[in-house]
């Protein structure tokens, strides 16, 4: 897979502090990967995400964003990059469109045109497509100062969009949204991900949506505490999965676990089965033992997550 995204050694020490906020950390991001970042509060996320934006400058350490230089060639970086930030950066007293129509003409993907009717055909149909997905179509020609907080999310999702980015960074992307636009934004970007090759560098404290990440990275106190695919992660920080069964005739159940060389523990006329595969049914399917109890537990994200947060003693991110 291409590299889209090269961090190395990357390290940010604030003035008057004694300990760095990112500390020497490396990762890379392949094109067309939807890449999770992680971490609590006071962690190094937030100042990574600034400087990989070209918003905040790196004390040391070499960051390369679709062949460019973050520092040497900020403005080519910005070209390739969409950003939705946890706060609007949005001009209340104009209209949505109006707000989009400036911001294509900043990244000059479109000439600046005093009026939406001058606007060119393919403008019209992009921001009529978006504004259908995130579901501010009616509202496209009114001020934002009379937008609620959810509104105004919906239209820093269209913006980013607007210019067909290489990578787009989503900082809690969702937030003010609810369950169903959350899920009908999150439909359309997989779709244009997958459409246009498009990279995703997500960071969230819906942890269910980093769940769907082809990699997650973690990082607590200004180091990458763990990074790879979801499964590996949870298996990492929280060991192998399990279930509970149980039988009429437990010694003939515990027989055949033995033979499969199956581990399992009992635990109150019960069977705690542990095993490395996806799902369990590579083993149930061996069992002739009829089951008179079974309970599976998948592992989520999350609790990888707040079990890493617990370690490192740290704050749950917001």
């Amino acid at each position: 897979m291409e590299t889209i995204i090269r961090v190395e050694n990357l390290r940010k020490q604030y003035k008057n502090s004694e300990r760095a906020a990112v500390d020497g950390i490396s990762f890379e991001v392949g094109k067309g990967e939807f890449f999770a970042f992680l971490g609590p509060n006071g962690a190094g996320k937030t100042t990574t995400i600034s400087i990989l934006t070209t918003t905040l400058s790196k004390t040391e350490g070499e960051i390369i964003i679709a062949g460019y230089d973050v520092e040497k060639e900020a403005s080519m970086v910005r070209r390739n990059v969409g950003i939705i930030f946890q706060n609007p950066s949005l001009d209340l007293d104009l209209t949505a469109e109006e707000n989009i129509r400036l911001h294509v003409s900043v990244y000059g993907v479109y000439s600046y045109r005093p009026f939406y009717s001058m606007m060119p055909s393919s403008y019209k149909q992009r921001i009529e497509e978006l504004a259908e997905v995130v579901g501010i179509h009616e509202n496209l020609f009114k001020k934002v100062k009379g937008f609620s907080g959810g509104m105004k999310r919906k239209l820093e999702i269209m913006r980013s969009l607007m210019h067909k980015p290489q990578i787009l960074f989503l900082d809690e992307p969702t937030q003010g949204l609810d369950a169903s636009a959350r899920q009908s934004l999150w439909t359309y970007l997989q779709k244009i991900r997958k459409e246009e090759n498009m990279t995703i560098f997500l960071t969230t404290h819906y942890l269910e949506e980093a769940e769907e990440a082809d990699r997650v990275c973690m990082i607590t106190k200004g180091k990458i505490a763990v990074l790879g695919t979801p499964d590996e992660i949870k298996r990492e920080l929280l060991g192998d999965r399990s279930m509970i069964i149980g039988a009429s005739d437990l010694t003939e159940l515990k027989k055949e676990l033995i033979s499969m060389q199956a581990p399992f523990t009992e635990e109150n006329g019960t069977l705690k089965v542990t095993y490395h595969e996806r799902t369990p049914q590579h083993l149930l399917s061996k069992l002739r033992t009829p089951l008179t109890r079974l309970d599976i537990h998948q592992p989520t994200l999350e609790e990888a997550y707040l079990s890493l947060v617990e370690r490192s003693g740290m704050g749950v991110a917001k």
